[in-house]
């Protein structure tokens, strides 16, 4: 269906992707258009295709497939548009005297004759030339949505497409559709091909297949992999673009004498990489090992001593394997720590904390995600920060990530040791931009599980560190006592030993337990322990009754097991956000059980969800120039800054309909004010995807 008319005002617009709910006027009526409008503002005509919709909440709605931007053809049309802010410094009473002035030649004068604008008191010539560009520039732009819709490439590509390519980027893009791929991550690459043969490119051009083959690699990379066997990678492309061995080995050879590629021999086998994976992975083992090799300027004498007075001091008696570790931090500048859950890493790090910080050295610890960071704040009682915040880097392009990588220089970090935990979830990315960082002389403590959630970039940096046999490593495999009346630990080993979960209250047989061995520090028979209920395996078949289980532990069943309150120590994670179990419906009807408005409270509607006070919601991109406040230690002092990363989770406190703001405290206990342009910034947390826990 098309309809044409004109938008009288924009609701909601994200400024990432242009998508887009407005009020649209045509002859017949006023209605509400939904979807992606890049480059439009109010006042502008449009005729735009879709269909009309009926939304649960806000009733009958427009929804926009494609769109094509028109000239307003009446006076008083002109007049919007020039005053809408489409042209620098043109508001609306200059507006309405060159639409006075020039009437329906206005349009004309702004394309063929600009220096006519100067008739107008208050332009100059020179003014009327850069005005006159970018009336052009923009009409420009508009030419760009057109021009990708034809090819089936949504508008919400056109932004990004024209922010790197300017005005001339439809000449360049029928020289090389393939373009479309290097600076825009999320276009299908079937769509782009399609697109390039209709524009008459040849099945065998170089620019086809050598996009095909940089396509499979990064396809590779979504899935965890920094490198593909070649051979592998030939059979990909020969398939996805029906072209022969030949054809695809010489461009790999082009590719890899532009260096867009490497290919490395391992032995019998090849494995191409794309170039700046393989040089984050180069840097790596390169600043991995002079960090190593570095003078171990940290070193403390006496280690032993300070172990002593470490442990009177924190009441806690290390196990022989714990001390070995903190020797070993002593005796090296890089140093693994790893093991399974109840191993005592956590003990493992708060006696390097005061060892070294007794003796005035600076102690700096990080982790990947902001839950990570908050739980090792709160087991170590030291401040700890996401690995992002530390090293600075939230600003860089999330899009062109990859390709900039090695230009990143990144800040350097004021410590004499750095300690990262949750070191599994780490990406090869990541630890290059820290490795950067850090000054030769600190030492750096990488603590992890490699049996825990995996990265959510490419490369498994944990696991090829232990694997490597080149760093010091101490592998903990004993679970400390008190952890073992934990079924949740117990039954983390089993799985990993491809057991079944143990969900009785006592421990039976020694077939029962994982086989790991018990650090036996308390003088307890193992056969007679009553374990924690903090784990329970509920098997049910049916998406509904599914849904019930949830929502019957969540809303106080739970509370026979302790005193579990869902806002403070329950969260849900699905695998997935679709369907009936997944977090967009677990979401709604957990908070219409949990938060329900029972009392006409204010409510904000964005992006398909109803927030209120009260409810449970996540940031899931990082931004940092929003402003924060934060109770200080000191009383009556406030703690003022910038920043909310993807991830910290937080509650809504107030809704401010006359400010038109959300104010959220996150769980760091910060204040943050959102207006309600920017609440495609948040969703709520009820349940979260087990992806996004990684972000946590």
């Amino acid at each position: 269906m098309e309809i044409t008319g004109e938008i009288q005002d924009i609701i909601y617009q994200n400024e990432v992707n242009s998508y887009t709910i407005a009020t649209f006027e045509t002859e017949e009526e006023e209605t509400t258009v939904v979807g992606y409008l890049p480059f439009v503002h109010a006042g502008d005509s449009l005729k735009v295709i879709g269909k009309f919709v009926e939304h649960k909440d806000y009733g009958r709605q427009f929804k926009i497939d494609t769109f094509e931007k028109l000239m307003p053809k009446t006076a008083m049309a002109l007049e919007r548009y020039l005053a809408n802010g489409n042209i620098k410094g043109v508001g609306e009473a200059l507006a309405k005297r060159i639409v006075r002035t020039f009437g329906e030649e206005t349009l004309y004068v702004f394309q063929k004759e600009p220096e006519r604008l100067a008739q107008i008191k208050g332009i100059s010539e020179k003014r009327a030339k850069e005005m006159a560009a970018e009336f052009i520039e923009n009409w420009e732009v508009w030419q760009i949505v057109g021009f990708l819709e034809r090819f089936g490439i949504g508008a919400e590509y056109a932004k990004k497409v024209y922010t790197l390519l300017g005005v001339h980027a439809i000449e360049e893009i029928e020289a090389n559709p393939y373009l479309l791929l290097d600076i825009t991550r999320g276009v299908d690459f079937k769509q782009v091909d399609k697109m390039a043969l209709d524009l008459g490119i040849h099945y065998d051009n170089e620019k086809r297949v050598q996009s095909g083959i940089k396509y499979g690699l990064m396809r590779s990379t979504y899935n965890g992999n920094a490198c593909v066997l070649k051979q592998n990678l030939i059979e990909f492309v020969i398939s996805l673009l029906d072209v022969t061995t030949e054809v695809v080995e010489d461009n790999i050879i082009n590719l890899k004498v532009k260096e867009e590629i490497v290919v490395e021999k391992r032995e019998e086998e090849e494995y191409v990489y794309l170039y700046a994976f393989y040089v984050a992975e180069e840097e790596i083992a390169l600043r991995i090992k002079r960090l190593q090799q570095a003078s171990n300027k940290k070193k403390i004498s006496g280690i032993q001593k300070a172990l002593k007075e470490a442990e009177k001091q924190s009441g806690i008696v290390l196990s022989e394997r714990q001390k070995e570790a903190v020797q070993l931090v002593n005796e090296n500048n890089v140093i693994i720590i790893t093991g399974g859950p109840g191993t005592g890493k956590t003990t493992i790090i708060k006696s390097i904390i005061d060892i070294y910080e007794k003796k005035k050295y600076k102690v700096v610890l990080c982790a990947p995600t902001g839950r990570a960071a908050k739980r090792m704040t709160e087991t170590t009682g030291k401040e700890a920060s996401t690995l992002h915040r530390l090293l600075e880097i939230g600003k860089i392009d999330e899009d062109s990530l990859y390709k900039e990588a090695g230009k990143y220089e990144g800040a350097p970090i004021d410590a004499d040791l750095i300690i990262v935990d949750e070191m599994s979830m780490v990406d090869m990315f990541l630890m290059n931009y820290l490795l950067k960082c850090i000054y030769q002389g600190t030492k750096l403590i990488l603590v992890g599980d490699v049996d825990q959630l995996a990265s959510v970039g490419p490369g498994s940096v944990l696991k090829d560190f232990i694997d490597s046999e080149k760093i010091t490593t101490i592998h903990l495999d004993k679970i400390f006592r008190q952890a073992a009346k934990s079924k949740i630990i117990l039954n983390a080993h089993r799985v990993n030993q491809g057991k079944m979960f143990f969900t009785k209250k006592k421990i039976e047989t020694d077939e029962q337990l994982p086989n790991i061995e018990i650090e036996e520090i308390e003088d307890v028979e193992v056969e007679d322990e009553t374990l924690k209920e903090d784990f329970f395996f509920i098997r049910e078949n049916y998406p509904e009754r599914m849904l019930e289980q949830v929502i019957s532990l969540c809303t106080g069943r739970l509370k026979n097991y302790g005193d579990y309150d869902f806002f403070q120590n329950i969260q849900v994670l699905s695998p997935t956000r679709k369907g009936l179990l997944g977090t967009k419906e677990l979401n709604k009807a957990l908070q219409e059980k949990l938060n329900p408005n029972i009392g006409n409270l204010p409510e904000k509607a964005s992006m398909g969800a109803i927030f209120r006070a009260g409810d449970r919601v996540m940031q899931i991109k990082n931004n940092y120039d929003i402003y924060w406040e934060k109770e200080g230690q000191d009383s009556g002092r406030k703690e003022i800054g910038s920043g909310v990363f993807n991830g910290e989770i937080g509650t809504i406190i107030h809704i401010d309909e006359i400010e038109k703001q959300v104010e959220i405290q996150f769980d760091d206990e910060k204040v943050a004010w959102y207006p309600f342009s920017e609440l495609d910034q948040i969703e709520h947390s009820y349940a979260i995807t087990i992806h996004k826990s990684q972000r946590k």
